[in-house]
């Protein structure tokens, strides 16, 4: 699970990149947007880095994990659904796997598929209630990621 502001791994590319916007790390292969990309602010701020791990990259690259992104809205909903049920408010980026955990509970609902679906609490959300309430009082916008952003940060990469 990804935001949807940040996607590196739904539609950055696989290649050769720094682990750092400086470029002083040794190049990785990874899913990058590139790393000069800088994504709009959103409350998942631990989301918000231009690559993804050489590891998880590798797994989705092979088709052995696939990757979602989903919006800044829809997270905080489904933090509010968790916290509602467990009594944890959880952290802005938990919520993003929250979410994907509900949409896959309910598509088997509707199927009537069965199946266990994990997901990692990640931490709680109490240094994170300014976010909540401008969720809550509809002040927290969606901020979908512009192609030409990801195109201008690609086009940086460095060549084979």
């Amino acid at each position: 699970m990804e935001p949807e502001s940040c996607p590196t791994l739904t539609r950055g590319h696989y290649a050769y990149d720094s682990g750092d916007a400086a470029g002083l790390t040794p190049l990785m292969l990874m899913y990058t947007l590139g790393r000069s990309f800088v994504p709009p602010r959103i409350h998942a701020g631990g989301l918000r880095y231009h690559g993804d791990s050489p590891l998880v990259s590798q797994l989705h690259h092979e088709g052995l994990v696939e990757a979602i992104a989903v919006p800044q809205r829809a997270t905080f909903e489904a933090g509010l659904t968790f916290a509602r049920a467990e009594g944890i408010i959880p952290a802005p980026e938990t919520n993003h796997a929250i979410r994907v955990a509900i949409d896959e509970a309910e598509a088997c609902k509707r199927s009537g598929e069965r199946k266990t679906i994990f997901f990692t609490l990640s931490g709680h959300g109490h240094f994170d209630m300014a976010a909540y309430d401008r969720y809550l009082s509809g002040q927290l916008e969606d901020s979908p990621c512009p192609d030409e952003a990801i195109k201008a940060a690609l086009a940086e990469l460095p060549k084979p």
